[in-house]
């Protein structure tokens, strides 16, 4: 896969050597030369492109041309939005990642400037912590669909009132992915009962997610 991280601060820097690890072809665009005097320090001379980010024969000299994804990730809003609606628009990139640096700017970022994910810290942070609460003591393992489907697992405690209860049983709003018990990895079936500490990793959204919690946890028992 052909990416262009347009910025390359630290967390840029280690998002490319991430995706280098993984045989993904990366290109980074960094005009500041403080910046480029680190980055030339963690990264392949071969991979960054000096030049400002908004210009077109930077991002052409980049690849831009052949790209699968675009990372807008600078510490500027403004240029985050140009550059996912340029790199649609004028070159046809296929995604289109940006970083919103200002909440108060999150609702730009959308089909309007053909923003295909807006990574929003505050509000990530914020639906974690939301996430963290509803769940009780429910992991959040991922975050899909720019979260609106979780995948999450729940160690089922020893007063739960699924133990002994098929899965076909339940009218689970979720998919239940897998169930460890004792170290091994079950295959969950309709006719699969849970059982004291199976660990169950399911794939649900946030009104599913209210469901298991209900299910899975002991302290929703004891409100009853």
């Amino acid at each position: 896969m052909n990416i262009i991280i347009a910025s390359a601060g630290r967390t840029s820097s280690q998002l490319a050597k991430v995706l280098l690890k993984q045989n993904h072809n990366v290109s980074v665009i960094e005009s500041r030369p403080e910046v480029l005097q680190y980055v030339h320090k963690e990264l392949p001379t071969d991979v960054i492109f000096e030049g400002e980010i908004l210009d077109p024969d930077t991002l052409e000299q980049a690849g831009i041309k052949n790209a699968n994804v675009l990372v807008a990730s600078t510490d500027d809003d403004k240029i985050n939005l140009l550059l996912c609606y340029i790199a649609k628009e004028r070159y046809n990139v296929p995604r289109t990642i940006a970083r919103v640096n200002n909440s108060k700017h999150a609702w730009l970022f959308d089909e309007k400037f053909h923003v295909d994910y807006a990574l929003d810290q505050a509000t990530i942070f914020s639906m974690m912590i939301e996430e963290e609460i509803s769940a009780g003591h429910m992991m959040v393992l991922l975050q899909l669909g720019k979260g609106d489907f979780s995948l999450v697992k729940e160690v089922i405690p020893a007063d739960s009132p699924v133990i002994g209860k098929k899965i076909m049983d339940l009218n689970l709003e979720s998919v239940i992915a897998a169930i460890i018990r004792n170290g091994n990895v079950i295959p969950p079936h309709g006719d699969t009962v849970f059982m004291e500490k199976d660990e169950v990793i399911a794939l649900t959204d946030r009104e599913g997610l209210n469901q298991l919690r209900n299910l899975f946890n002991s302290q929703s028992v004891d409100k009853k």
